[in-house]
């Protein structure tokens, strides 16, 4: 995790300006810090088609996480799952895919019938599965946002989210899961359907052109989606010496400008910010502890530090102050705060780091305390 506050006054000045795009609605996120640089109708709630399946993956890497699935499993196609128009990778009934060539499926074309097929393995049916997706954006605080499928090709006035949201899901994508960057960036692949009528060849083709497109940055993905009611969205994010943006663009008139706002953004991220990253913290000493079965406690930071700023500014003077308890009082648990590391430029705060105790300290009982009189009377 990262402790961040963005600067403030100097951000949100250049997330007023920025460049002209013409989506009516776009986000232009860092993805370390979470730091918004560029926003346009951020907060208006739209259909955001199939960059819904941006949840649809964080819920299925959910369950590689917690062992609940593995990459290996079969996954049975069934009669609901082939039934989904728009994009797809043509599932039959019955048919057995693995969770890592559904992955592919979702990623690399955005397959209706792979996403449903998997929603349904993970949470039994999707109704469930759409509920889960519910909760998950919630706990991001993606407060604008209401999921009704898991593929985002339903026409329901209900189904939106916005440019804000679609940039912290995917930020979440990105950052917890990174392996994603894997299948997000093969440009063809193809797959194998086993079915009763046969074996034969699929070749799946990425629907994010950003990949194939000359820039001065590295496109990791991430998602595109277009329907007649959502006009044509996208998540795209790139990576440059270091640092990581997301560009969210929604009701795009044109696949054309979805793809040219997104390189406008990014162009415009990264010739303007820049990231620091403090790789050498302040080594911590041990905190006194009264009353304790020990008479210190070690500490370590609950967090590192990332802070984006503009292009212009001075690094160097950034200042460091790392003001501590000057003791601790017994019992102590682990993951107690025991002070903070902060950080200033030009004597305004950026953030700061928690310092936290490394381990326990009961508090010392009445032969703890004679045990320790005792000693200090031997020497």
């Amino acid at each position: 995790m990262l402790s961040v506050h963005a600067p403030v006054c100097a951000l949100a000045e250049t997330a007023r300006q920025g460049p002209e795009i013409g989506a009516p609605s776009a986000l232009l996120m860092e993805a370390s810090t979470g730091t918004v640089i560029y926003e346009k109708n951020a907060d208006e709630p739209r259909n955001p088609a199939s960059v819904t399946k941006i949840m649809t993956l964080i819920l299925i890497f959910d369950a590689l996480q917690s062992g609940k699935i593995k990459l290996s499993d079969e996954v049975v196609t069934s009669a609901y799952a082939k039934s989904m128009g728009g994009s797809q990778v043509f599932l039959e009934e019955g048919e057995v895919q693995t969770v890592e060539t559904l992955i592919k499926c979702i990623v690399i074309a955005s397959g209706n019938d792979a996403s449903v097929a998997m929603a349904e393995y993970i949470g039994g049916d999707e109704g469930s599965f759409v509920q889960m997706m519910n909760e998950r954006a919630a706990g991001l605080g993606m407060t604008h946002t209401n999921f009704i499928d898991c593929c985002g090709l339903t026409d329901s006035p209900k189904h939106v989210t916005t440019a804000r949201d679609i940039a912290l899901m995917s930020r979440e994508l990105i950052t917890k899961y990174p392996q994603i960057s894997n299948y997000s960036t093969i440009w063809m692949e193809n797959i194998t359907h086993v079915t009763k009528q046969g074996t034969k060849e699929f070749g799946l083709s990425n629907t994010n052109k950003l990949l194939k497109m000359a820039t001065n940055f590295e496109v990791t993905g991430l998602k595109t989606g277009s329907t007649s009611i959502a006009k044509y969205c996208l998540s795209a994010t790139a990576r440059k010496d270091g640092v990581e943006l997301i560009a969210a663009i929604m009701a795009a008139p044109d696949y054309k400008t979805r793809f040219n706002d997104a390189v406008t953004l990014l162009n415009y991220g990264y010739a303007n910010c820049r990231l620091y990253r403090d790789d050498d913290m302040p080594k911590l000493p041990e905190i006194a502890v009264r009353n304790g079965i020990k008479e210190t406690a070690k500490a370590e930071y609950r967090d590192s530090f990332s802070y984006l700023g503009l292009s212009g500014e001075d690094f160097s003077a950034i200042e460091k102050t790392l003001e501590l308890s000057g003791e601790a009082t017994a019992p102590i648990a682990q993951g107690d705060v025991l002070g903070y590391l902060i950080y200033r430029l030009n004597g305004e705060e950026l953030g700061r780091v928690t310092v936290i105790a490394a381990e326990k300290v009961d508090e010392a009982g009445f032969l703890d305390q004679l045990r320790r009189v005792w000693e200090t009377a031997r020497l």
